[in-house]
């Protein structure tokens, strides 16, 4: 059998958009060292980026903060002319509405500029190869949120206390004053002046509104509970 011809994998071909040139010029010179990539363009502004990043770049390493522009909108408009080209956003900015913008805009990855060189170099290869990155940091916070998205209970009316939303699902259950009071071992005043309190919160005519209310807030859908 004959020697099988070896072939170097194809070198990945870089973009860097950043306007802090100590930055940038470390970033590059970071880029250029590793074996399978090279830096093809540099830009310091969203209207160079523009004009700069053509058909030789594979992977665009992106600031947000640019001088005469978002480097959110300079993605769209990137990606929006090669649906192909992979976006790396390299960025101080770590809020959740950065993050967001960024990857509807066409990003396929997310670090902070306090990444290593190391985790950088990652994740532009991943990014190249169809991956989807976040930073440590910023993964974490999306986790937290999908977390927080699942635990979290919806209130109805947030503005009732317990003991008022605990009548409030009575009188969705169609009680009289003195059934609630029952129920609730309370004194006929004191649901009296629930009630009140209750109707004045959640901004009822009357009673009835108030039943037609809570009912379209999901109150009174099981059977009260005796007591």
């Amino acid at each position: 059998m004959g020697e099988q011809e070896w072939c170097a994998p194809p070198v990945v071909r870089v973009g860097v958009v950043d306007d802090h040139p100590v930055f940038r010029l470390g970033l590059v010179s970071m880029l250029n060292s590793l074996a399978g990539m090279e830096v093809v363009c540099e830009a310091s502004t969203a209207a160079e980026a523009l004009e700069r990043v053509g058909p030789q770049v594979d992977v665009v390493v992106m600031d947000l903060h640019l001088p005469d522009g978002s480097g959110i909108e300079v993605t769209r408009d990137l990606v929006g002319r090669r649906p192909d080209l992979k976006v790396l956003v390299v960025t101080m900015q770590e809020d959740d509405e950065s993050v967001a913008a960024a990857m509807r805009a066409g990003a396929h990855g997310y670090l902070l500029k306090s990444a290593t060189p190391a985790a950088i170099e990652r994740a532009v290869r991943a990014v190249v190869d169809g991956e989807m990155i976040l930073g440590p940091a910023v993964a974490r916070r999306a986790i937290d949120r999908v977390l927080a998205g699942r635990t979290a209970v919806r209130v109805p009316f947030p503005e009732l206390t317990d003991r008022e939303r605990e009548v409030l699902d009575l009188v969705a259950h169609g009680y009289d004053n003195t059934a609630i009071s029952r129920r609730l071992v309370l004194s006929p005043k004191t649901v009296r002046n629930h009630v009140s309190n209750v109707l004045a919160k959640v901004g009822a005519r009357d009673r009835a509104d108030a039943m037609l209310r809570a009912r379209a807030a999901g109150l009174g859908g099981a059977p009260a509970p005796t007591r």
